[in-house]
């Protein structure tokens, strides 16, 4: 794999775990977790000799089908040369073709919360008997996201023998007892080990130059194009706060020749999965996505993030931002994009211990002016007509319930000029 010295997080959490001690980890994304309870787990199994005929013997639980296929990916070059039996089961995968592999024996299952409740429940023969390790991935995010229940009854269908149990997050805020005693079902004495998180602030964002830009309504996705076609020979990632948006801006921006790719949660996993490798193993390329791919997710050399939309809180902006500047000595550059009723949140984030310095994008970056064309483009085009309708609806939703009210005003807003950043000359009738 490539790898001579261990990161800070493996080689305060590898140790325990050989030694057999439950775990609470924590580190920033990209710090190299993943291996830090992989390479353990592969340990324990192989010097037991497990076989294929005992079953599964260790349980990776991860909250995204995304995260679920990046550890799978980690575990398989892990395991090139070694026999155990490996997998994953996930949501939007082929349920019959898993619980055939999970009835012939997989030593390592890699999964979704609510699937592998699923085979847990009712796939014949999938045997837990003699699992020695449980590990959860990101636990934080999969209490955020509502699996605690799923994670309970998971639990409650594991066998009762002694086992190893793991948890790890990017955040350090979950480290208490009374949570770690929730989702393992189980009294124990956890050993807590942490690396470079001090706090969800900027200590978790070290090597990215932060900015922000404030651009009204009606000139946001003149901005937007600029930026991509400056810098499109960069790896780039834009998040917007709805599916609707990703879809749309993917079908526009690639109708006007900047091409780019787009993952959101409306898509077939088979499509999530084929984006997802493409845009990790190539050198340049621009990304649209919605908070799907601002968590946990992995992708090499991303060298910019663009928040297009505004993030729900402060949490949601770091986890964002910290898909770029990943592993250690990584660098790169993230931009949010604010209209200027909106400034106030830069004082927000500020009070955070998130330093941010407003840009100018006219100085290095001049932003044409599109909308005539882009409006002309829209009003012909029934596909891209009906996208940029829906698009804009879903964003006065999202205005609408964002918890930083304050700041992000649903009553302040211009729908002219909004419909206007979607390329409408008369946006439809939205009732605030």
């Amino acid at each position: 794999m490539g790898l001579t010295n261990m990161t800070e997080i493996q080689a305060k959490t590898i140790p325990s775990l050989l030694l057999g001690l439950n775990v609470v980890g924590s580190a920033k994304t990209g710090s190299g977790k993943t291996l830090a309870f992989l390479i353990p787990a592969v340990e324990f199994l192989h010097t037991l000799k497990f076989k294929q005929r005992n079953g599964t013997g260790c349980i990776i639980i991860t909250p995204t089908r995304e995260l679920c296929i990046q550890t799978y990916g980690v575990l398989k070059q892990l395991l090139k040369y070694h026999s155990l039996t490996f997998g994953m089961v996930m949501g939007g995968a082929n349920r019959a073709a898993e619980a055939e592999k999970l009835y012939w024996g997989m030593n390592i299952v890699v999964a979704t919360p609510g699937r592998l409740l699923d085979h847990l429940q009712n796939t014949e023969g999938f045997m837990v008997k003699n699992l020695w390790c449980f590990i959860i991935d990101e636990v934080d995010k999969i209490l955020h996201i509502g699996f605690e229940e799923d994670i309970k009854k998971i639990i409650k269908l594991l066998p009762s023998r002694k086992r190893q149990s793991v948890m790890f997050s990017a955040t350090s805020s979950f480290k208490s007892h009374a949570l770690t005693t929730m989702i393992t079902g189980i009294k124990f004495e956890p050993h807590c080990v942490g690396a470079d998180v001090k706090s969800e602030t900027a200590s978790s964002l070290t090597g990215v130059t932060q900015g922000y830009l404030v651009v009204p309504s009606e000139k946001r996705f003149h901005t937007l194009f600029a930026i991509l076609k400056k810098y499109r020979k960069n790896k780039v990632i834009v998040f917007f706060n709805s599916c609707r948006a990703v879809e749309f801006f993917h079908d526009l921006l690639n109708y006007i020749d900047v091409k780019c790719m787009c993952i959101h949660g409306k898509q077939k996993q088979e499509k999530r999965t084929k984006t997802f490798f493409q845009f990790s193993n190539s050198s340049d390329g621009i990304l649209l996505a919605t908070n799907l791919a601002a968590r946990g997710i992995d992708i090499p050399d991303v060298g910019w993030i663009v928040q297009y939309d505004p993030p729900e809180d402060i949490t949601e902006y770091i986890h964002k931002v910290g898909r770029t500047a990943r592993g250690v000595g990584g660098t790169g550059r993230a931009i949010l994009m604010l209209r200027p009723e909106e400034v106030k949140f830069v004082r927000y984030l500020k009070r955070a211990g998130i330093p941010l310095n407003e840009l100018d994008i006219n100085s290095k970056t001049p932003v044409v002016d599109i909308q005539e064309s882009i409006e002309g483009l829209i009003g012909r085009n029934f596909h891209l007509r009906k996208l940029a309708q829906e698009a804009y609806q879903a964003y006065v939703r999202a205005y609408k319930s964002h918890r930083i009210n304050f700041v992000f005003d649903a009553d302040k807003l211009d729908l002219e000029k909004v419909g206007k950043s979607f390329g409408l000359i008369r946006p439809p009738t939205y009732h605030l």
